[in-house]
């Protein structure tokens, strides 16, 4: 629950999308009233059929996790937010994390709107915290119409 300094921990689920970057924005608006730090991960991993990656290599997957921690907030990290880079299925790590974690947030990836990706869902349904779900700003403003 509480990051090295006895400090509430919230974890983001960044992947580059323009709803992990709300929520990575999202996570340190709410970082400062509750006192938390905030760890960005970034999960990347060989998709199936992983044969032809391994010839070609896997390091543009690794990359493009990297590039995900800085969509935000262009060149310049800040300082308070910690990122991490993890090899593994997206949702089962970050559900583990939770653990661990005062609040896990993630971004929405659905169906017109309506229905949460499978890796918001999974981590509605089986996170050790709460979770908070947020749209991306396009998706909110067509909500909101």
């Amino acid at each position: 629950m509480e990051a090295g300094g006895g400090q509430p921990r919230i974890i983001v689920g960044v992947d580059g999308s323009d709803a992990s970057v709300q929520a990575l924005r999202t996570a340190r608006a709410l970082a400062g009233p509750l006192d938390a730090a905030v760890e960005a991960w970034a999960c990347w991993d060989v998709p199936a059929g992983f044969g032809l990656y391994l010839a070609v290599g896997i390091d543009g997957f690794e990359f493009a996790a990297k590039q995900a921690l800085h969509d935000a907030f262009g060149s310049a990290v800040p300082p308070e937010i910690r990122g991490r880079l993890l090899r593994g299925s997206a949702a089962h790590l970050l559900i583990d994390g939770s653990r661990e974690a005062a609040l896990l947030v993630v971004g929405r990836h659905g169906h017109a709107g309506f229905v949460p990706g499978s890796v918001s869902s999974a981590c509605v349904g089986h996170a050790h915290c709460p979770v908070l779900v947020v749209p991306a700003r396009a998706e909110a403003a067509d909500a909101g119409r």
